[in-house]
């Protein structure tokens, strides 16, 4: 299918697992399957997309791949399970594959999001930790934005348009690097 599309210009690795389990729980009372899974799902995952992408863009000489994580990598926060650990290690991913490729004309960004309550991912993720707090998941969405700058949460369509700027040439000089996009949760 490759050859036939001419090619592999942009991966945008965006991973998702239904969380379920996974979240909401202390560590120290989560076991160790469901502590590995995110880490094992989104690693795994993203490792072997960019690996394949990564392999045709170097072979044509150009190319973006897109990462995308949350801010558990860099903030601590609670009840995050495996999550945060996943989410450092997609980042490290992110910086070692832009090492590797970039003398081959690939470049590698990853995005980091605060969470988007259009996701149904988030919608269950922000469930659990508002039955964590004993607090509705309106109430624990409102908790999260209240810690941006903007008082809000971003949304899927910034998001993509923030994955559509940088897989083009108007940001070829962006490499190895995370772009920020917690509304000023993480101040970089």
């Amino acid at each position: 299918m490759v050859e036939k599309a001419g090619g592999v210009d942009v991966s945008f690795n965006a991973i998702g697992l239904r969380n379920t389990t996974l979240q909401g729980v202390p560590l120290v009372d989560l076991d160790l399957d469901r502590f590995m899974a995110p880490i094992s799902a989104h690693v795994q995952a993203n490792f072997l997309t960019a690996r394949l992408a990564g392999r045709r863009m170097a072979s044509k000489g150009s190319g973006v791949i897109v990462t995308v994580t949350s801010i558990p990598s860099r903030v601590a926060l609670p009840l995050m399970g495996g999550v945060a650990v996943a989410m450092a290690a997609e980042e490290a991913l992110t910086r070692d594959l832009s090492v590797e490729l970039g003398p081959h004309g690939v470049r590698v960004v990853g995005l980091r999001t605060q969470g988007m309550p259009e996701s149904d991912t988030m919608v269950e993720v922000f469930g659990l930790h508002a039955k964590a707090y004993g607090i509705t998941r309106e109430q624990f969405q409102d908790l999260i934005a209240e810690r941006t700058h903007r008082r809000r949460l971003p949304t899927l369509q910034e998001l993509a348009e923030v994955a559509t700027l940088v897989a083009s040439d108007r940001a070829s000089a962006m490499t190895g690097t995370m772009v920020n996009l917690s509304l000023g949760n993480i101040p970089d």
